[in-house]
This record gives structure tokens, sequence and C-alpha cells, in this order.
């Protein structure tokens, strides 16, 4: 059952949950429900789940997330979805927190579109959480894959960009793999970092100069990294790399059909959204302890090309690629 969601405090995005209602699920978002909050619905409902939704935003506002923690144990719900790094930090805390009871450490959680849950100290391992009631969905594509796409796009590549933001966790993550893969498989690498602005968060000024900073180094192609700020000023990262004759590899689909990213290598966020639905499923309706179901990963990416963008920097994919490619105007 669909419930209406009526803005009734600043920032929280209130529900009633069904009185008839065999589940409460409290699903907390980052910046709105989207395609995965709307597959994992989506999925429960079609399965004929008996759960009322209760939906919650943070409006990317960290100091939010303790309140809704609060009122899913005041409304005792049987579960929560948690979307994205910070979401899921900031509701079932790290490994080093299991002690602190500030952190959701009793009620079934399922997180998504969390970039790297181990990294980020919320759970041991793909295959063991190390968390009894959390488990999750993991949807990165394997960074070597993202390489081995430039690298079939671009026979050439030799030299990969990157803007991170210090203030994300998973940015900064994403940063460290990067580094590490570029001397595994042997590109030159540059990381630029996106300075914080007065309240600690980065600023969209300051992207069209960073990436001409990319530009001066050197690099073949910028890879966006796993950033929220920069998925949301998408247009600005990749206008600013057209006007400097750089491609962009996405991890979002998105700024590849919306916005001026070359290409993007990307399971649809709402597969990955039905895929933490399995997962509740499995809990709600299963029995299942969720801390004892292993992560469940995403085995099918797309890869799209802007054929658009690829005229205007005059770098047209090659036919292997087309073969496999869906491509947009």
């Amino acid at each position: 059952m669909r419930i209406v969601v009526a803005t009734v405090a600043a920032c929280l995005l209130f529900t009633a949950p069904a009185a008839a209602a065999q589940f409460n699920v409290m699903i907390a978002t980052w910046r709105g429900c989207e395609e995965a909050c709307q597959g994992f619905q989506d999925y429960l409902t079609e399965k004929g789940v008996d759960a009322a939704f209760i939906l919650r935003d943070a409006d990317q506002k960290k100091e939010i997330l303790p309140d809704i923690l609060a009122e899913a144990r005041a409304e005792q719900v049987d579960l929560i979805l948690s979307w994205g790094t910070t979401v899921t930090r900031g509701i079932a805390g790290t490994l080093s927190e299991l002690g602190d009871a500030a952190f959701n450490h009793d009620i079934p959680q399922v997180f998504t579109i969390v970039a790297d849950p181990v990294g980020a100290g919320i759970i041991e391992s793909l295959d063991s959480t190390g968390r009894p009631n959390v488990t999750g969905t993991y949807n990165r594509v394997p960074e070597d894959v993202n390489i081995q796409t430039i690298r079939a796009y671009l026979p050439d590549f030799e030299h990969l960009g990157l803007m991170y933001s210090a203030s994300e966790k998973n940015s900064v993550l994403k940063r460290d793999e990067i580094a590490g893969l570029s001397k595994e498989l042997g590109f030159a690498f540059t990381a630029v970092e996106l300075p914080a602005g007065g309240d600690g968060e980065p600023r969209i000024e300051d992207i069209a100069p960073k990436v001409a900073e990319l530009k001066a180094a050197g690099v073949d192609f910028i890879y966006l990294g796993s950033s929220s700020f920069l998925r949301e000023n998408g247009g600005a990262v990749t206008g600013a790399a057209m006007q400097n004759g750089i491609p962009v590899l996405s991890p979002y689909e998105s700024l590849v059909r919306d916005s001026e990213a070359l290409i993007s290598v990307a399971p649809r966020y709402y597969e990955v959204g039905r895929l933490a639905g399995e997962q509740a499923e499995k809990i709600l309706v299963g029995g299942a302890q969720a801390g004892d179901l292993p992560v469940a990963r995403m085995t099918n990416f797309a890869i799209v090309i802007n054929m658009d963008v690829a005229k205007k920097l005059k770098r047209f994919p090659p036919i292997d690629l087309l073969q496999v490619a869906e491509t947009v105007p």
C-alpha cells in the first residue's frame, strides 16, 4: 500500500503507516525517494508483502539522522531501509560504534546505494557483515571494469583524473581505491580535492577550476567517482569537462542521458532497489536475521554512450563497444 507523504517539519517527510499493515517499514533517504527507493517499494508490493512505507528524507543534513532513528524506535518499525553511505552510517553507525546507543543495533536494517560498505566501516565483509541486524546490497561496478571500458573506448588511454570531496567518506575511499588500482593496472592517476566552504561542504563554483587543473595535469579521462555532491552537480562537472575537451566516465547513468558525460557503466538503480526488496522480504516474511544474510551483489551492468558528446569531443566509440552498449542522442 502506498502512503501519501506530507511535509510537516523542516527536512522530515512524514507519512502515517496504515493501521492494518502487518509490517511497518521506514525508508530513510538522503535526497528524496528516487529510483532505488521506488524499486524497493514496488518489489515488496508486487510480492504481496503487507507493508506500510514510512518515508523520511534527511534533505542532505546529517544532523537530522538521529531524529529519523528516534522515530523508527518510537514507532517500533519492523525494518529500516537506509539509502547511501551517509544515511547508513548516521543510523547504523560503524563497527567501532557497536556499543554506542546513539546508533541502531536492534531494528533490522538493509542498506542500499552504499559505494564501499566495508571501507566505510559499516560491515566486516560482503559475505559476513559482523552486524546481527544489518545487511544490504552492493551495486558498484568493479573499478577494473571501468578501466577496461575506458581502454576499450580509448586504446591510447594513459592518465585518469578524479575530483573528490573530503567531506564524503565514500569519495575519499574511492580516491584511495583508484590510486591503488592505477599501480596495479599501469595508468597515471591525478586526484584533486574540492575545497570546503565555510560550512565544511564543497562548493559548486570550485568545480570548473578543478577540472581545469585536471586538464593541466594532462588527464585523458575524468572519472566521476563516488560523490553525492558531484552527482547532484553533474551538469557543472560535465560542462566544464566538455569545455576542456575531456571525456567523463560516470557511475551514474543519468549524467549520460541528461547531461554531458560521455559514458557510464552502471546498474539500474531501480533494480538495485528491487534487490534490497528481496533482502527485506527474506527478513520480514522469511524470518531471516539480517546479519545472517550476505550482502546481495548486483551482477548486471549497462553501458550507455552519449553520441552527441562523442561527436563534440570527436571521440567516436569503436564498433566492438557499440555492439554491447546502448547509445543516446
